[in-house]
This record gives structure tokens, C-alpha cells and sequence, in this order.
């Protein structure tokens, strides 16, 4: 079964906003704000929506850039993520009971903080390329195989 998500990254010039996980699924991890796609909501509603509860802006000027879908080691379900480039947001950005937003220069970007498929395709994000790509992460959170690759449109 696929679970469908969202990735929402704020890109402003050189810089870019993360989150530091405080809990739950990623806890520990610096990402995008995003989550659940809820019933009889759109993917991209989805997207907002998880960028206002976690950081408190209302992203505006979303572009889709990317689908990735993940396997987990002993999870049947695929999760199938659309991430997301906001380039303008409405509101100031706050720490939330989940996230706590940062801004970093592309150069500083903590792709050792953050998960490992992370450093693949983030390269296709900051560049405004569209990208599709699988990954199969094994028990501890390693890379055991992938795809990626660069596309004209998306699925």
C-alpha cells in the first residue's frame, strides 16, 4: 500500500529553511516541514497545510519539483513523498511542538543531520530540476539501493 506525504523547503536565493525534527518519525533529523496527505485533501493543500502547523508560514509560489517514493526494512507500505520549493511565505517563521525552523546557506546545508537520500537529490532542488527516484533503506537507516533521476514532467 502507498502512503502518500509532502516535503515543503522554503528557497530563498542561497538560503534555505529546515526543520530540526523534535519528535516523532525523522525525530533527530534536519528536513523539509511536511506529512500526511489527509482524506479529500489535495497533495499540494497537504503540503500548506503541514508548512503552517510546523513552521507557522503559509508558503506561497509552490512548485513541484520532485517524487520520490521510500521502503523501509520490514514496513510493507511505500511512501510515495512530493516534495515542494516555496520561494515566497506569508507570516513569520516560529519553532512549533515539532520543528524548529532554521536557515542555512546552501553551503551550510547539514546533509549529515538529515536522512541520507537527502544528499542525492538535493542537488536537482537547488538547481529548480524536476527529479523522480526510489529508495530501499535497510534496518539501520542505510541506503541499501536507489534511483534517481532527472525529468522533463511529473508523474
Amino acid at each position: 500500500m502507498k502512503k502518500f506525504l509532502t516535503v515543503c523547503i522554503v528557497h530563498q536565493g542561497n538560503k534555505v529553511l529546515l526543520g530540526y525534527k523534535k519528535r516523532g518519525f525523522g525525530m533527530g533529523r534536519w528536513n523539509g516541514f511536511g506529512g500526511k496527505v489527509l482524506p479529500q485533501e489535495t497533495i499540494e493543500a497537504a503540503a500548506v497545510r503541514e508548512t503552517f502547523e510546523e513552521a507557522h508560514i503559509q508558503p506561497t509560489h509552490l512548485h513541484k519539483l520532485g517524487v520520490l517514493e521510500f521502503s523501509f526494512y520490514n514496513q510493507p507500505d511505500i511512501s510515495q513523498v512530493h516534495i515542494f520549493k516555496a520561494t515566497e511565505f506569508d507570516g513569520e517563521v516560529g519553532e512549533s511542538e515539532e520543528m524548529l525552523p532554521r536557515w542555512f546557506t546552501t553551503e551550510e546545508i547539514p546533509y549529515d543531520e538529515m536522512w541520507k537520500d537527502d544528499k542525492f537529490w538535493f542537488t536537482y532542488f537547488l538547481q529548480n530540476k524536476m527529479f523522480t527516484g526510489n529508495f530501499a533503506f535497510n534496518e539501520d537507516d542505510e541506503i541499501v539501493k536507489y534511483e534517481l533521476k532527472e525529468v522533463s514532467e511529473l508523474p
